[in-house]
């Protein structure tokens, strides 16, 4: 069976005229709106197992019609999808059972089999709109499953207490980060305010850094020399991270044809979120993480057990989730974005284990490095958890110890995704909702779906395999320092971003044409040195200048005049240090600024100011 299905925004037919074969009917025109059309042309093999062809069928229409929550569906028979059609009577048979059965949960308009039609479609042109599907006979072996239920503990690592979530500990809980966690997965809904955008969406505009960009699909952004700044710095210190833990970077496509069963499969289990198109007869799909190109690599490779722990790195650029529209906010939830995805091939259990510990301090660093706390989340089957308790408590007091919190722990009674155990970290935003960033996944599935072997004497295993993103995604991650920056003025401090990570670290500026000399030749020292530094020379005051410098955040702000010159002490204003309104001032020589710089940037990537020397020269991109 060949079907194309179609999300319409309405579907009208009239039946015109009677074939040799056509069916006795009164339905002879209709229309339905807001609907899934499924255009059918049944083949020759569906007479072999027509039973299974139905099921096959409304199986299929079911998962697309749920994926995009519609309620009408429209069958229609179509018969130039194929030039191996069955015979009439299996065909209206074939038909006849498919709306019966699609009946009993939706509404239902099937088009006269035999007759010519005239008809009028409107499609709703969005990536899961047009999808075509080859239905077989294949009796898929039926496997009853249990629902599988979740409940949530709260782990307290240094007593190694669980104590189970209700009502009265979400009232005690004085963590609010955890208790911002916890409501989300317990979907505890706040009552409603008026929050307006989220602060880092006025940041990003404010400072240059990105914005949306009118002339591509929702959810994708333009980014300025300031913002691809800052990206690549955030690229680069993922690809640091991950190559001194032995990770190989590689790259690997964006599009794949869903023809290979184990991308399909794989695809599936993500629904409504993927850019779909049909292009030169094949069914195509933009890829949402580096899975499928990682696993397909890792298919073709000769692995040997001395070859693991095997990790493969990939900076994919870019990833695509098709979210829906009201979903999207800023650099939280976005349609592209750039997911840094190491995947690590285990022999075992126990080699996985232990390099899901690593990989939990791995991404619990990047938080310490990027100054914004992360509230964790354990996620374990039930089997999984009983069989590894000893090792799991033992990991959550030493995270008990480092840092001083709680986690969160959700049991699942069974296991419905591809892996056994997780764990999810994430920022807080000033609204009080959690920003998912890294995660470590224990994938037991894709490796026998990929055909991924290792050869281990006379025998071909299985490995497990592990889903790392050490930041989650660079925009995730930019989101969460600028919310953090904002949260940071509630407390009295000036929003910042760390000095490795700021575009402009230093500015000098002048105080008349006198001292314009000496202050270049500050900044020339401080650019030779790897410092992002530039030169105010604009037209100004000097109020509006030290509050431009403010605006832009810059760290170390170099007042020079007089007294700077004749002592070769600069006055420099620390941003990091100041309060809100009563800025922090050093007086530094060159050599003593350079090294006080130099000392919080020690270990992190280094990338020089895309942006000209003078601000007068620096151009206005909004």
């Amino acid at each position: 069976m060949k079907t194309l299905l179609i999300h319409s925004d309405y579907l009208e037919f009239e039946a015109k005229e009677k074939t040799k074969v056509a069916e006795k009917t009164d339905v002879l025109n209709g229309k339905m709106d807001e609907c899934l059309t499924v255009f059918i042309a049944v083949e020759k093999d569906d007479e072999s197992d027509p039973n299974a062809v139905v099921k096959n069928a409304v199986e299929e229409i079911i998962k697309t019609a749920d994926n995009l929550k519609v309620k009408n569906v429209v069958v229609y028979p179509y018969a130039h999808l194929s030039s191996d059609l069955g015979s009439p009577a299996t065909a209206k048979e074939i038909l006849a059972e498919i709306e019966s059965e699609l009946s009993n949960n939706y509404e239902v308009l099937r088009a006269p089999f035999g007759w010519y039609k005239s008809f009028k479609i409107s499609c709703k042109g969005h990536p899961l709109s047009e999808l075509s599907r080859k239905i077989t006979t294949d009796r898929k072996e039926e496997v009853k499953k249990e629902k599988v239920v979740s409940k949530f503990y709260i782990i307290d690592g240094e007593s190694q207490n669980l104590t189970e979530v209700n009502d009265e500990i979400i009232a005690k809980m004085e963590d609010k980060r955890l208790l911002a966690l916890l409501k989300h997965e317990l979907e505890i809904k706040e009552e409603a305010t008026e929050r307006g955008e989220p602060p880092h969406v006025k940041y990003i505009k404010e400072k240059e850094i990105c914005d949306y960009e009118p002339s591509s699909d929702a959810g994708h952004f333009r980014w300025y020399p300031k913002g691809k700044l800052i990206r690549d710095l955030l690229s680069d210190y993922v690809y640091n991270l991950v190559v001194e833990r032995g990770g190989m970077p590689v790259e690997t496509p964006v599009m794949y044809d869903l023809q290979n069963n184990a991308i399909r499969e794989h695809a599936d289990k993500f629904g409504e979120r993927q850019y779909r198109f049909t292009q030169g007869g094949k069914d195509l799909m933009l890829r949402f993480a580096a899975c499928f190109g990682q696993f397909m690599m890792k298919k073709d490779m000769y692995l040997l057990p001395k070859h693991l722990p095997l990790r493969l790195y990939e900076l994919s650029t870019y990833s695509f989730r098709y979210e829906q529209r009201g979903e999207l906010v800023g650099l939280k939830r976005l349609r592209a974005f750039t997911m840094p995805d190491m995947h690590t091939v285990c022999m075992d259990m126990k080699q996985a284990m232990e390099a899901f510990e690593d990989q939990l301090w791995m991404g619990l660093k990047t938080g310490d490095d990027f100054k914004t706390p992360y509230a964790i989340i354990f996620r374990f089957t039930q089997d999984f958890f009983d069989e590894n308790k000893e090792w799991f408590f033992a990991m959550a007091k030493e995270y008990k110890q480092k840092y001083g919190k709680d986690a969160i722990l959700e049991i699942l009674s069974g296991r419905k995704h591809y892996w056994v155990g997780k764990v999810d970290m994430a920022v807080v935003d000033s609204f009080g909702r959690p920003i998912e960033n890294p995660t470590v996944q224990i994938d037991v599935e894709s490796a026998e779906r990929f055909g991924i072997v290792v050869h281990d004497g006379d025998k071909k295993v299985h490995p497990i395999i592990l889903h790392c993103s050490p930041t989650g995604s660079v925009e995730r991650v930019l989101c969460g320092l600028l919310e953090n920056a904002y949260l940071n003025t509630l407390e009295n401090k000036p929003p910042a971003l760390p000095t490795w990570l700021t575009p402009i670290q230093a500015r000098v500026i002048p105080v008349g044409d006198k001292h314009e000399e000496y202050a270049l030749e500050v900044v020339n020292k401080l650019r030779s040195s790897g410092i992002r530094a530039d030169f105010d020379d604009r037209e100004e005051s000097m109020g509006k200048k030290i509050r431009n410098a403010g605006t832009d955040w810059v760290n170390y702000v170099v007042v020079i005049g007089d007294s700077e010159m004749e002592s070769g002490k600069l006055t420099v204003t620390v941003r990091e240090e100041s309060e809100l309104k009563k800025p922090k001032k050093e007086s530094l020589s060159v050599e003593e600024l350079i090294e006080k710089i130099s000392s919080e940037t020690i270990g992190a990537p280094k990338r020089p100011l895309p942006l000209p020397m003078k601000c007068s020269m620096q151009p206005i991109f909004r």
